[in-house]
């Protein structure tokens, strides 16, 4: 039998005979599937696979704001906060948090808001390049998520589970894809200077093969270290070195099968040989002509950081790699919203336009899906901080998440907020639903992509969901 997800006719036959009960039978059948992955895994996730069914989104590029972009200064107006602005009140329950406890005042957003491109959508005017992109933009309102702090947030964001430990989304796509370029990993990672709240498991493989985890780029100097050899190492030594580490290793590996650990530490030797002829070009812009540069705001301030990214991910996903996610930190605006949110979005404003309009001058947008997100969203109101500081909490009830390309109902905004803003009322649904949407644009079955681990097979929506159907054309 085999793992892999090409094997359609394996899941319920499986199931049933696990389902017999805890005898030796059912333990002789849990280590035959821990053999079975073993040597799934050791084909590596490098060959390209198909889906469960057609898709028009062949790979992912995800935007992730951390520390929750507010969706109500961004897209998702709410003019009653003008008639409540610095109204104060008291909250309490057992089922609040410290954070939106006690004395409260509500804010009203310091952002104009315009009705933008043939669809009208809703965004502030701060958004001075987005505005032009909007109608290849679906706007969904309508998610939430469990946790009010970043780092289980973070983790229930990009793995389905908020105390972590499990494989990213990435490597879930990677797992159920593969990769159309052998020389280049599936799924790479562009953070800050420092990684996002909760570190590197954000970008893990969890109970995944380790082949399947993120391969994250350094944001200040060389992308990678090491990635070329010393000046007297020669191609023909280094290949050498490695037939006679790949022959050690593999009579390691003999003797302990269950160390999958080395089969994918050989498979990353084998890769970093390969991705020497071709990641320095990769991630070397200077080869990108100087319109392309200027339209992505490389070279200039505030913009050349993050225009940097976009491009890189732009020239990732033309060369096959299947999944790439760009970080933009310190959303975390608790006080002076005004400053620090109009920062931000300057920051990753004309990057992300130019992405999107690349991605589509290119013909890839409708083979690429795009999404940009935060872990949640802000609240309508603030606490007591020593004085009257215009900023707001966090807020897992509310938040506003789009997508474009890939099969998405562009033009469109679905889902709605309450007048306010605190909470979704409309097209609600957890964020394990947009993650299973998001496979299903990819072409992948959140119920048949599983994995056998810790006696059960599991997923990347921990138990199942529904897909958001509104979401997809």
């Amino acid at each position: 039998m085999n793992n892999d997800i090409s094997s359609r006719n394996t899941l319920p036959r499986r199931s049933v005979l696990y389902g017999l009960g805890a005898s030796l039978g059912s333990l002789a059948f849990s280590s035959m599937l821990a053999e079975e992955q073993g040597a799934t895994a050791s084909t590596g996730p490098l060959t390209s696979k198909k889906g469960h069914f057609p898709a028009k989104a062949k790979r992912c590029i995800f935007l992730t704001m951390e520390g929750g972009p507010s969706h109500i200064d961004t897209f998702d107006p709410k003019p009653k906060l003008h008639d409540l602005h610095l109204q104060e009140f008291q909250r309490s329950g057992e089922m609040k948090s410290a954070m939106e406890s006690g004395k409260r005042y509500y804010v009203q957003s310091p952002f104009e808001f315009q009705k933008a491109g043939e669809s009208g959508a809703d965004i502030s005017t701060n958004w001075k390049h987005l505005a032009q992109n909007v109608d290849d933009i679906c706007f969904y309102r309508g998610c939430q998520v469990d946790s009010v702090n970043h780092p289980t947030a973070m983790y229930q964001l990009n793995t389905g589970n908020r105390f972590g430990g499990d494989p990213a989304i990435g490597s879930w796509v990677t797992y159920g894809l593969g990769s159309t370029n052998q020389n280049l990993p599936g799924y790479f990672v562009l953070p800050e200077v420092s990684f996002p709240q909760g570190g590197a498991a954000n970008w893990g493989n969890g109970f995944l093969p380790a082949h399947f985890q993120g391969t994250p780029l350094r944001s200040k100097g060389a992308p990678i270290l090491d990635l070329l050899p010393m000046k007297h190492v020669t191609r023909k030594h280094q290949r050498e070195n490695l037939d006679l580490l790949k022959t050690l290793n593999q009579q390691h590996l003999e003797q302990h099968p269950q160390h999958d650990e080395l089969s994918a530490r050989m498979e990353s030797y084998e890769l970093a040989f390969r991705m020497q002829a071709e990641v320095p070009e990769l991630v070397d812009l200077r080869n990108e002509d100087q319109k392309t540069q200027e339209l992505y705001g490389i070279g200039k301030e505030p913009t050349d950081a993050f225009g940097q990214k976009c491009l890189l991910a732009r020239k990732m996903v033309e060369n096959g790699v299947r999944f790439v996610q760009l970080y933009a930190g310190s959303w975390d605006s608790h006080d002076y919203i005004a400053r620090a949110h109009s920062n931000l979005i300057e920051r990753v404003d004309q990057p992300i336009s130019a992405l999107l309009a690349d991605l589509k001058q290119r013909g890839l947008l409708e083979s690429t899906l795009v999404v940009w997100c935060g872990e949640f969203g802000r609240s309508p109101d603030n606490g007591q901080r020593g004085g009257t500081a215009y900023g707001r909490d966090h807020n897992p009830k509310a938040m506003t998440i789009w997508m474009a390309g890939g099969g998405v109902k562009a033009g469109h905004t679905i889902g709605a907020t309450d007048e306010t803003g605190a909470e979704a009322v409309e097209n609600v649904h957890h964020i394990r639903d947009l993650h299973i949407t998001l496979l299903k644009l990819l072409g992948l079955d959140d119920n048949r992509l599983t994995y056998f681990h810790g006696g059960r097979f599991k997923q990347l929506s921990q138990f199942g969901g529904e897909v958001i159907k509104e979401l997809i054309a």
